[in-house]
């Protein structure tokens, strides 16, 4: 199987059949690949763990059986969580009508196992061989998966970057709206104002939905929840259920765990 530690080996190759899979897997420490784009159209999926893909005035989450479709000459950058076991599908331009604009896709148990088969095939067939009519089918099958919108508007400005940032990297830090309206050097109404006007999510909403990107980051990546409720500044668990039930229909443990169910 094709495989490497966290990253996209070669990027400046372009794959000459209409598909090639890569697995990569992530060491025991998160890591992160710089801002770089393909000609090919990119889908990332994370089989263990989780990945976020950050593209142009957007944060993507991959949660498991889930895949972030990157349409070709999109600059984006990818970061896993330890452990994690990643597969790219790098597509060729014109080789099946996928999406123009990023969007999640959710990945069937059939078609995962396609992927992961194909990752383990020479990168170079031959047309109409066998492998090509597995890859026409895959895509087949991927052109039908259903898409899931686990995103967070992130625009360039860069006081809301900081923002965003900080919060991504610690989920336990507390700073409130009025916190941050200080450091950056204005009033509350005018941070509200201007998150507003670039996300067009009001600050405590916006925020709500950076914690719940990281939320499912941290469950997907193995931590309890009990320590994301904690971590991100809830009072209970129960408090922390209750914002991830509204956001994506089911409790924490019960969603991860019917993630990881699907794909077993």
């Amino acid at each position: 199987m094709r495989s490497a530690e966290f990253g996209e080996p070669g990027l400046d190759y372009e794959p000459s059949v209409p598909v090639m899979a890569l697995r990569v897997d992530v060491a025991a420490r998160e890591r992160e690949i710089p801002v770089h784009e393909h000609r090919s159209g990119q889908l990332v999926i994370a089989l263990r763990g989780a990945v976020s893909c950050e593209v142009p005035g957007a944060l993507w989450m991959v949660p498991p059986q889930a895949g972030v479709w990157i349409p070709g000459g999109t600059p984006h950058s990818n970061r896993g969580t330890a452990n994690a076991q990643i597969f790219y599908l790098f597509v060729e331009p014109g080789a099946a009508p996928l999406p123009d604009r990023c969007c999640t896709l959710r990945i069937s148990p059939m078609l995962s196992e396609m992927i992961q088969y194909l990752a383990g095939l020479p990168p170079v067939y031959e047309a109409n061989g066998p492998t090509d009519r597995l890859a026409q089918v895959l895509l087949d099958q991927l052109c039908t998966m259903p898409r899931e919108e686990m995103f967070l508007p992130m625009p360039e400005d860069a006081r809301l970057r900081k923002i965003s940032t900080a919060m991504m990297r610690d989920p336990s830090d507390r700073r409130t709206q009025t916190n941050w309206a200080s450091e950056l050097g204005m009033s509350d109404r005018t941070l509200n104002r201007l998150c507003t006007s670039l996300t067009g999510l009001s600050f405590g909403r916006w925020r709500r939905q950076l914690q719940m990107i990281v939320a499912l980051r941290e469950l997907s990546g193995g931590a309890t929840v009990q320590q994301v409720a904690y971590d991100l500044g809830y009072e209970s668990p129960s408090a922390f259920n209750t914002m991830f039930k509204k956001a994506f229909g089911k409790p924490p443990a019960t969603y991860i765990n019917d993630r990881f169910r699907v794909g077993g």
